[in-house]
């Protein structure tokens, strides 16, 4: 097999996960009105049920017995639970209450906060081209933050509560569906607390209101995890660097949707942010390509 037939090996499940999470806000938007934490509560709670089947229909469920009945495990998965929970509920919120241009910067600003990680925790160094990068992205952050302090939160919330998930799920010591599994299973009791909460006492229309909205809530399961199955799959078959250009297909679509489709508001500092970040994006993604010819040579002579 070629290195070019390698690395685009896994390209149609990468496409199709950021393509996924791209149109998430159309899918979201159908649950206009209801508390994005009843949202979140039935994300998790369908989400495991789902999981749990196709680990048990692959022969799986001992993964997922051994990993959180492992004390370190667990604390990692803990860690990371409470993480992505965040990032959904804060991603949910922006969604619902048209921010999605801020959801959008938020994810093209995680790949650099990835970059910035390293660095702090895992004593990597960053070349100049990458502090280019990360020098341009702040440089639109405070721009925007200038002018828009009450969305400039939610991007940088998402980029560094996925950050922080992604580092923790690096280092935890179990795969990505049993994680998942995992991380689904310890949220379990608090989504299914709120879930009866809510339908007991919170006004807003949720589970039960019509059948409509009760099969997006119960769809949320799937939004969750076919993408990221979709994802893992890529990523066991195609480089991290082919894989880091591919995961701006989700933003981009998020700022469309935002822009022409939803009609939020651009102003002339989302203008200039957005062209600071995006070349940002740029540079980065060049770099990826420079360090990957570079090591494909470096096999080569070797």
């Amino acid at each position: 097999m070629s290195g070019e037939t390698q690395r685009l090996k896994g390209l149609p499940e990468a496409v199709g996960a950021y393509t996924i999470w791209g149109f998430m806000p159309l899918f979201f938007k159908q649950l206009q009105g209801i508390s994005p934490a009843e949202i979140v509560a039935h994300r998790v709670m369908w989400s495991v049920l789902l999981v749990l089947a196709i680990l048990w229909a692959r022969k799986s469920l001992g993964e997922f017995r051994t990993a959180i009945t492992d004390p370190r495990t667990r604390r990692f998965m803990l860690a990371s639970t409470t993480l992505i929970a965040a990032n959904w509920l804060i991603y949910i919120w922006a969604i619902t209450n048209q921010h999605i241009l801020a959801g959008s910067l938020g994810y093209y600003i995680n790949p650099l906060v990835n970059v910035a990680l390293g660095v702090v925790f895992f004593s990597e160094r960053m070349n100049r081209t990458q502090l280019i990068a990360i020098a341009l992205a702040a440089a639109g952050v405070l721009v925007l933050a200038s002018e828009s302090l009450a969305s400039i939160w939610i991007s940088l919330s998402l980029a560094l509560s996925f950050g922080l998930y992604g580092m923790v799920r690096k280092m935890a010591p179990v795969g990505s569906l049993p994680g998942l599994a995992c991380e689904t299973a310890l949220m379990l009791p608090v989504a299914m607390g709120y879930a009866i909460w809510a339908a007991l006492y919170d006004p807003t229309p949720g589970f039960g209101h019509s059948g409509y909205t009760d099969a997006f809530l119960v769809a949320g399961g799937v939004m969750t995890t076919v993408p990221l199955l979709l994802f893992a799959s890529a990523a066991r078959k195609m480089p991290l660097s082919t894989l880091g250009f591919i995961q701006f297909i989700g933003p981009t679509i998020q700022f469309v949707l935002g822009v022409f489709v939803y009609d939020e508001p651009f102003t002339r500092a989302h203008a200039i942010c957005f062209a600071l970040i995006w070349s940002a994006v740029v540079v980065f993604c060049l770099d990826g390509v420079r360090r990957s010819r570079a090591a494909r040579l470096a096999q080569r002579t070797a």
